[in-house]
């Protein structure tokens, strides 16, 4: 299973690189899949790229979706 996580854009340097906030940790990942992001963007960041761009509500919308999950607590099957 994959996952993309919603992430806000703190700056864009040079190369495309990105400094994102990622649930209140700070990373760098490329901008090169979605050309169009700019600081300020909310971005879905898998694999150290942002795949797409994504409203706040969404991100947000997500990000508590994310926060609510128990792994191993709940009885799912995660395989």
């Amino acid at each position: 299973m994959c996952l993309a996580i919603p992430s806000k854009v703190i700056s864009v340097g040079e190369y495309r690189m990105a400094d994102v906030d990622i649930m209140g940790v700070q990373r760098k990942i490329s901008l090169d899949l979605v050309p169009d992001a700019k600081e300020g963007d909310w971005v879905l960041v898998h694999a150290g790229f942002a795949i797409e761009i994504v409203d706040e509500q969404f991100a947000n919308e997500s990000l508590e979706l994310i926060k609510l999950i128990e792994w191993g607590e709940s009885g799912a099957d995660v395989a």
